[in-house]
């Protein structure tokens, strides 16, 4: 029996990029949703003649009370919710899809909605359903990639990670939710005390193998609630950039105007720097990268530093937030059944799952390296 997945937000940016591989894999059933019958009509189209297999639709408001009999009608047995932003977002779907008995999963990378997701656990577990939040780079393979050297750690110390993306912008949605902490205070840890920074300003500059040298700044993200309890690191902090250091610079003045009251509502400004965005595509390298740096002791009992960097090529960085959703996707249909409840999407799938699900051995690679130090009392 196929394994039937709906997709909300199906002809979005990351929505059309997960629909694309899952149309594609053999065991499962598309259904794709939205509300523009318009858009949504072109997709399945366009699905249907790239794969020559059948897609369905729905078109409706995945948030509305008619969501839930229309998951029994269609016989969905997994939602993907990639229908972002997510800051400020309420649980809708995912309520509808506890009620309706169905499993989920979401592309949020939002540090409030993900962690908040275990507000659902109790009604989740009644229902025998899990909802899985956070299903995208943050926090899933940041993660996994942790959790693929963790072993080699006796204790991990501080974790300190990013990302930079190319300069091909993403949808408008995804800038205005990246931007709408600009200027607000984001808490980290440091030496296992909280400290306040404010986003997309603390500037840095990191030398990147393959990308050359790109400009960082503060972003808020699920990791810096994770990581101190599953890893027990006491210093977590997180950057993201552009590949273009005139949109670091850009985010930089948009946060400072916030901060100091000169803007008030970052919505309108986030759609100018979208539009100025595009103008500069045509300088985009098609590279990105997640990195981690991680610190603390090693087996041996001395210090341990770990670097990772996972590098995407020929404009592939967009594959890496959508398809965790299609590995994970892909190992449901397997038979792999997550435990009933709701939480962050972490130690759900492995890298090497993760990097078969986006297929592009010839765009995407790892690199790990370690260094050592002396003897530390554990």
């Amino acid at each position: 029996m196929a394994f039937r997945v709906l997709v909300v937000g199906g002809y979005g940016n990351f929505g059309s990029i997960v629909c694309r591989h899952l149309i594609a894999m053999s065991g499962i059933e598309l259904v794709i949703s939205g509300r523009d019958p318009r858009k949504l009509q072109a997709k399945v189209d366009e699905l249907r003649a790239s794969s020559g297999k059948p897609c369905e639709s729905w078109c409706g408001n995945a948030m509305g009370a008619e969501f839930k009999s229309a998951l029994g009608a269609l016989d969905i047995q997994w939602v993907i919710h990639t229908g972002g932003p997510f800051q400020g977002q309420s649980y809708a779907v995912a309520e509808n899809c506890i009620e309706a008995g169905v499993n989920y999963c979401d592309l949020a990378d939002c540090r409030i909605f993900v962690s908040g997701i275990a507000a659902l656990d109790v009604r989740a577990r009644e229902a025998g359903v899990a909802i899985l939040s956070g299903c995208s780079s943050v926090p899933t393979l940041s993660s996994a990639l942790i959790d693929q050297q963790r072993h080699r750690f006796q204790r991990i110390d501080s974790i300190e990670h990013g990302i930079s993306s190319s300069a091909k912008m993403p949808g408008l949605s995804t800038i205005e939710g990246v931007l709408a902490y600009a200027g607000k205070p984001i808490r980290q840890l440091k030496d296992g005390q909280v400290h306040e920074v404010s986003g997309w300003q603390g500037l840095k500059l990191r030398k990147m193998p393959q990308l050359g040298t790109r400009l960082l700044a503060n972003v808020d993200v699920p990791d810096l609630d994770i990581f101190a309890a599953r890893y027990g690191a006491h210093t977590l902090g997180f950057q993201a950039g552009a590949g273009l250091k005139l949109a670091g610079i850009a985010n930089f003045l948009l946060a400072q105007a916030v901060k100091i009251g000169l803007v008030r509502d970052h919505a309108p400004w986030a759609a100018r720097l979208h539009r100025c965005g595009l103008l500069f595509e045509g300088l985009d390298d098609g590279k990105s990268a997640m990195f981690i740096d991680v610190h603390g002791i090693g087996t041996d009992g001395k210090s341990l530093s770990m670097t990772v960097q996972l590098t995407a090529k020929n404009g592939k960085g967009p594959e890496i937030p959508s398809c965790a959703a299609v590995a994970l996707a892909a190992k449901l249909a397997g038979g792999y059944l997550p435990e009933p409840g709701a939480r962050p999407c972490v130690g759900e799938i492995t890298v090497e799952e993760y990097m078969a699900a986006i297929n592009e051995p010839q765009s995407l690679s790892i690199a790990v390296d370690f260094s050592q130090g002396k003897g530390v009392q554990p």
